[in-house]
C-alpha cells in the first residue's frame, strides 16, 4: 500500500489557523476577566492610645492611668494587693481615640 502524500504548505497553514485561533480566544478571555474587577474597600484611619491598665487576678480591669502616669499605676496594684487580696498587676491597654 502507498502512503498518501502530505503537502508541507497544507500543513503549515493549518498550524498558522489553529495558532491564530488560539490567540484570538485568550484576548477575549481576557477582555471578560478585565471588566469584572471591583474596588477595594479602603481602610479607615484607626488612631490608638496607650494607658497603663492595673488588673485583678480574673483579668478585671480595676482602674486606668495615662502612659506617662506608671510609678501611679504600680503603687495602685500594690495597694489593692495588700490585706490578703488577690493580687493585682499592670498592663499596657490600647484603646481606640473616637473622633467627633
Amino acid at each position: 500500500m502507498a502512503r498518501k502524500v502530505v503537502s508541507r504548505k497544507a500543513k503549515a497553514a493549518e498550524a498558522e489557523a489553529a495558532e491564530k485561533l488560539a490567540t484570538a480566544k485568550k484576548k477575549a478571555s481576557k477582555k471578560k476577566a478585565s471588566t469584572r474587577k471591583s474596588k477595594k474597600k479602603l481602610a479607615e484611619d484607626v488612631r490608638l492610645k496607650l494607658y497603663w491598665g492595673v488588673f485583678s487576678q480574673n483579668l478585671k480591669r480595676v482602674a486606668v492611668f495615662e502612659f506617662d502616669q506608671k510609678d501611679d499605676a504600680e503603687k495602685r496594684a500594690v495597694e489593692l494587693s495588700k490585706g490578703g487580696k488577690s493580687p493585682h498587676f499592670i498592663q499596657k491597654v490600647k484603646e481606640e481615640i473616637k473622633f467627633e
